[in-house]
């Protein structure tokens, strides 16, 4: 991970006691919610109004606190939706169920779709004109697999006819198809995602007032919990010293605490998301050791001795090594100490292999650098989905996560299943898509020239073919009954994807991070919502 920002200090205000969370407003948040749930218990689960606010309450970022009542109504309309989509003849309507059931794993038919298409093969043109109908297809065809043709067309038919439509919209609608065309659901990450679309819901002329009110105190709630937690974790950092001591090692705190919380950004998964903070830090730092400080000799020992976890052989290692092996080793023993551990300390066992086997691969990488070598793409992707550390973050994010997680999750998300390959190559390739020319390692688009002997152009063709391909294996093994473990363990890795999407659609921001990315984690983290009197 690379990346140059500011001080936390002036990124993140300071927490002092006009931000802590009064009674009174933790009491209006449980009268709002009891509010909310009582609308969505009076909603008929077979309307078509209960699937828009079961969509709205999941893109306000408050579905947490209903997921037992949007289960049960998503079972009714999963045992019910060949029945009503029969009757339908609605794209939007058929889409937006088709959607929310392939989200939560359902693995509902694409020939929903057929009826939309002509004696051509085509979608029908008469479509066109229903815009929120094109926008729930699109928005729907983002879930396709391997071999739906159906959906395929939906995506083209979609996205170019929404494109074409752009300048008659109006500036609502049009803002809201912009926002999609960019990111749309499937890859928008959690509080990003909450917050524009909060705006963009009270735009919206049918908006429930109590729920779009709920959401924005919920957002200002969460937040300040979550200022509360990086000021914490910045104290740690400042303690650390390694302003002095590693002075290499760049202020990273903020990014990778915004990292953690849009992996996780619920409050009852507070631990997990300091230790996740804590480790991206430090592997931050081990990428900057690897790529650019260590001697290769040097980078040896270090990566034998992290093999071992061997604290008798410190002394022969520089310094700054050293200072970095005793602070990543004191992190996991925080985590083996934390009171939210399950039974045992196997989860950290299974935590530090990732960690060995992450420096492997950045060592082979070094290797390379060292050498001069160029790679072929099939030996590169092997170490690279490695350094690309989503295998190893997957893993990390388990912990802290207490009874949510078995030893059987652990067991399969180490055992590089094809839901987390998929995530570490599209990672890894958009990253390399937007970083070739810039990094000093050789990148996927590098190594697909020199093999292939082709341009940069068409190496990243072929590479962004790769990556559509890795987005629908993912929504394959997010569907049950492929779907291998529950559902929070998988969307921890949705959410390392999606985090990828938000720092490499358009440009690295993860190394350039003064640039867009800067304000978005402003805009999250520091910037509330007005609620008028709250």
């Amino acid at each position: 991970m690379e990346f140059d920002s500011p001080n936390s200090s002036i990124l993140i205000k300071k927490v002092d006691q006009d931000d802590e969370i009064s009674a009174t407003e933790e009491e209006e948040l449980r009268r709002q919610k009891e509010m909310v749930r009582k609308v969505l218990a009076q909603t008929p689960d077979h309307s078509y109004h209960k699937l828009e606010l079961i969509d709205a309450i999941q893109r306000l970022g408050v579905g947490y606190h209903f997921e037992e009542e949007i289960d049960k109504s998503l079972q009714y309309i999963h045992d019910t939706h060949l029945e009503y989509s029969s009757k339908d003849n609605d794209l939007r309507t058929v889409a937006l169920r088709f959607r929310l059931l392939r989200q939560q794993g359902y693995p509902v038919p694409c020939d929903v779709f057929d009826k939309f298409i002509d004696g051509e093969g085509n979608f029908k043109v008469s479509l066109i004109k229903t815009v929120e109908g094109m926008l729930e297809l699109f928005e729907a065809a983002q879930f396709r697999i391997a071999w739906e043709e159906v959906l395929e067309k939906a995506l083209e038919f979609s996205s170019s006819n929404l494109e074409a439509l752009l300048p008659n919209m109006s500036s609502s609608v049009s803002r809201k198809v912009k926002e999609a065309l960019k990111i749309p659901i499937l890859k928008s990450s959690n509080r990003v995602g909450a917050k524009k679309f909060i705006s963009i819901y009270q735009q919206d002329e049918s908006h429930s007032e109590i729920l779009l009110n709920f959401a924005k105190l919920d957002f200002n709630f969460v937040q300040k919990m979550h200022q509360k937690e990086l000021s914490d974790i910045t104290r740690w950092w400042k303690d650390l010293d390694f302003a002095n001591r590693l002075p290499f090692a760049r202020d990273r705190v903020v990014e990778c605490y915004f990292w953690a919380v849009e992996v996780y950004f619920e409050p009852h998964y507070h631990i997990a998301r300091r230790m996740l903070t804590k480790i991206l830090n430090m592997t931050s730092i081990l990428d900057d050791i690897y790529d650019v400080y260590g001697k290769l000799d040097d980078l040896q020992f270090f990566t034998d001795l992290i093999q071992r976890w061997d604290v008798n052989a410190l002394e022969q290692l520089p310094s700054y090594m050293r200072i970095c092996y005793e602070a990543l080793s004191d992190i996991y023993i925080e985590m083996e100490n934390q009171p939210e551990k399950i039974d045992g300390s196997y989860p950290i066992k299974y935590a530090k292999e990732e960690m060995k086997k992450l420096v492997r691969a950045y060592l082979e990488e070094a290797k390379w650098s060292y050498s001069k070598d160029t790679p072929t793409i099939e030996e590169y992707m092997k170490v690279a989905i490695v350094t690309s550390t989503f295998m190893m973050m997957s893993t990390t994010s388990l912990v802290g996560m207490g009874n949510l997680v078995t030893k059987k999750d652990f067991d399969w998300i180490t055992s590089e299943p094809p839901l987390l390959l998929a995530s570490s190559t599209i990672c890894r390739l958009t990253n390399d898509l937007v970083g070739y020319g810039f990094e000093k390692k050789p990148t996927a688009v590098e190594c697909y020239m020199n093999e292939n002997g082709v341009s940069k152009e068409k190496a990243s063709a072929e590479l962004e073919k790769q990556v559509t391909k890795a987005w629908k294996d993912m929504d394959q093994e997010c569907l049950r009954p492929t779907m291998p473990v529950s559902m929070p363990v998988v969307t921890r890795v949705l959410n390392f994807t999606r985090l990828a999407h938000l720092f490499y659609v358009e440009d690295d921001e993860y190394t350039n991070s003064k640039g867009n990315i800067k304000d978005i984690i402003h805009n999250v983290l520091v910037e509330p919502i007005d609620v008028g009197g709250w």
